[in-house]
């Protein structure tokens, strides 16, 4: 078992949008290979900050999530419509 944590900085007033899709996102995931849980935090002193902790059997199963198409076109959504900054994942073990 690893833990992903997933960074990210939304556009101000982008927030709620963020939150929406990442609903929409770990809806979807469910049955999705190798994932066990996921859980979205706000930064209590920077509302455009947002932390994904997400809990997967292996880092390969991650890995294939985010080469998925799925993955993919969440991440050219947010390129374009949401995130203020490229988005940082770092991997605990």
């Amino acid at each position: 078992m690893i833990t992903i944590g997933m960074n990210y900085k939304v556009l101000p007033d982008k927030g709620e949008n963020f939150e929406r899709m990442f609903n929409n996102v770990l809806h979807g995931m469910q049955g999705t290979t190798g994932h066990s849980k996921s859980s979205l935090y706000r930064d209590v002193n920077d509302p455009y900050i947002y932390l994904i902790v997400s809990e997967w059997s292996s880092e390969a199963a991650f890995e294939d999530f985010v080469q998925s198409e799925r993955f993919k076109s969440v991440v050219d959504w947010g390129k374009e419509n949401i995130l203020a900054d490229r988005p940082v994942h770092t991997v605990y073990r």
